[in-house]
């Protein structure tokens, strides 16, 4: 963005008064000569950066006219999305004018998202924070965030937006342990607390949204569990939501990996988890 005519024409004068070379121009008068020189050359370099800018601007909206967007670009202005807030017309920018940073902050209420395609068609998968915990947005966002979308899309591009609720994870798991550091239901003798639980937690939470789970991942972590001596990862099996009906299927079992339909987990409870000591 170009700088104004008065920001340059103060480097200007800083630059002078920092070379000891420049000492004697030091008069504050507006018609001393080399302020008059100082403000002619801050005119012209105002003239080029706007010039610059428009020329920004005007291949931008060339690239944004002839070429059809990726599937990141998609994500990105998913996340981009400000509720309660309308698009400049015949565009996919917002006006902020007037709005505070804070406002525009709390407008921004699509926290994680990740495109894919299937099918012949861009899934747009999207969440948000509640509480620290990922959700989805609610209905009458959701009308919103569709009508946004419907706008900035390329013509032709079939879609679907993603905003369920997450994917279940269901593991059944034997815990081989030390009995000097965990007793038989997990906990740990000399903190109180349940450091496989936190260990599962800790690891689900450090998946990237959209992530690939990987069971043998999971095993590692655990081994790395103080009193954990062999993690036996039984079964894994996750319950998604059906893109077409909206209700959770059946419970599908995990082979090795798989990437939530929704974008993220939740792991229902820990029963069963059971610990041999």
């Amino acid at each position: 963005m170009a700088r104004t005519i008065q920001v340059i024409q103060q480097q200007i004068f800083d630059g002078i008064a920092a070379d000891e070379n420049l000492s004697g121009l030091n008069s504050t008068s507006k018609v001393a000569i080399y302020r008059l020189f100082a403000f002619v050359v801050s005119y012209c370099a105002w003239t080029l950066e706007i010039l610059f800018d428009t020329h920004k601007l005007e291949v931008s909206e060339i690239i944004g006219q002839k070429f059809p967007h990726r599937a990141s670009w998609y994500g990105s202005k998913a996340k981009a999305f400000q509720y309660g807030f309308d698009l400049i017309h015949d565009t996919d920018q917002y006006d902020n004018t007037g709005f505070t940073d804070d406002q525009i902050e709390a407008s921004r209420i699509i926290k994680y998202s990740a495109v894919t395609q299937s099918a012949g068609q861009l899934l747009i998968k999207i969440a948000t924070e509640t509480a620290g915990v990922l959700s989805p947005i609610s209905v009458p966002q959701k009308a919103s965030f569709d009508a946004y979308i419907s706008e900035i899309a390329d013509c032709g591009v079939k879609y679907l937006v993603v905003n369920h609720l997450p994917d279940i994870l269901l593991l059944e798991i034997q815990l081989f342990c030390d009995p000097l550091v965990l007793n038989d239901k997990g906990m740990s003798i000399l903190n109180g607390n349940y450091p496989v639980q936190d260990a599962i937690q800790e690891f689900m939470k450090n998946l990237p949204f959209n992530g690939e789970i990987i069971l043998f991942d999971l095993e590692t972590k655990l081994k790395t569990v103080e009193g954990v001596k062999i993690p036996n990862l039984i079964s894994a099996k996750s319950q998604a939501i059906n893109l077409s009906t909206g209700l959770y299927e059946e419970p599908e079992p995990i082979d090795v990996k798989t990437i939530p339909v929704s974008g993220y987990f939740t792991i229902p409870n820990f029963d069963n988890i059971s610990y041999v000591v």
